[in-house]
């Protein structure tokens, strides 16, 4: 469902992505680690088509993303750090007005209400502003845009950054049940304990190149870091697995995916 062939993206020369070659099947959770500034994001912003590739193509399904960039937005559904909802209304009528962005079919009310609890959003939230809810309730209204849309690509970008440990489970059950349905999953994280829990794969990234990919299965918490180490010398580099605190640009809203 996520594939990029040979995807390499530039900056005034400088590689943040070199030739990229990544298969994500329907169904599968892949969990990108890296160093920031080891092109994870960089990756994400390829297939959502918030930048041009510099060489290579990114493919979201059959679509194509440079060419036509808002096709394969309407096959995915992004989480960013930091979801922005619209303030002043509820999380239904959000869920709604996105769907109706991305020309999806837009349910009665009860049904997204439904989507929005099934999604973990508690029901005394679904027709509240959304100006009070929470990170994590904000990540739940796109989740249950994904599933309503019938998205086939799941994006991620640091999730679990900020929340506590019982909000981290609670998305990381959002997003298995995702990927149950079918949605290729491609989350970008620091969070081990999330990767060992929802990871089928582990793709490693340094300084834009894809290092190595791994089965996740069976892998501890420990395991997985000492994988990381392999590619990071002195093993101190691997403190960036540890959630970072530090100001990023802001995400865009979920409309900018319609």
């Amino acid at each position: 469902m996520l594939t990029a062939k040979k995807l390499s993206k530039s900056y005034g020369g400088v590689p943040a992505l070199d030739a990229l070659d990544l298969e994500v099947p329907a169904g599968e959770v892949f969990c990108l680690l890296g160093p920031n500034g080891a092109g994870k994001t960089t990756t994400l912003n390829l297939f959502l088509g918030f930048t041009r590739p510099s060489s290579g193509a990114a493919y979201v399904a059959a679509a194509h993303v440079e060419p036509d960039p808002l096709a394969a937005r309407r096959r995915i559904a992004y989480v960013p750090e930091q979801v922005r909802l619209y303030p002043h209304l509820s999380g239904c009528e959000n869920l709604a007005y996105f769907l109706s962005l991305s020309e999806a079919r837009v349910p009665p009310s009860a049904e997204l209400s439904r989507l929005l609890t099934a999604a973990g959003l508690p029901e005394g939230a679904v027709h509240r502003a959304a100006s009070g809810y929470s990170k994590g309730m904000r990540q739940k209204v796109v989740l249950a845009l994904s599933q309503a849309k019938g998205a086939s690509a799941l994006l991620l970008d640091e999730p679990t950054s900020g929340l506590d440990p019982g909000a981290v489970r609670e998305l990381c059950a959002a997003i298995r049940r995702e990927s149950d349905r079918g949605a290729a999953v491609l989350m970008v994280t620091h969070d081990l304990g999330a990767v060992a829990s929802i990871a089928h794969r582990i793709g490693v990234m340094k300084a834009g190149r894809l290092v190595e990919v791994a089965s996740a299965a069976g892998l501890s918490e420990t395991d997985i870091l000492s994988l990381y180490r392999r590619h990071f010398d002195p093993p101190g580099d691997a403190s960036s697995l540890l959630p970072s605190h530090a100001s990023a640009p802001a995400a865009p809203a979920p409309e900018a995916l319609s």
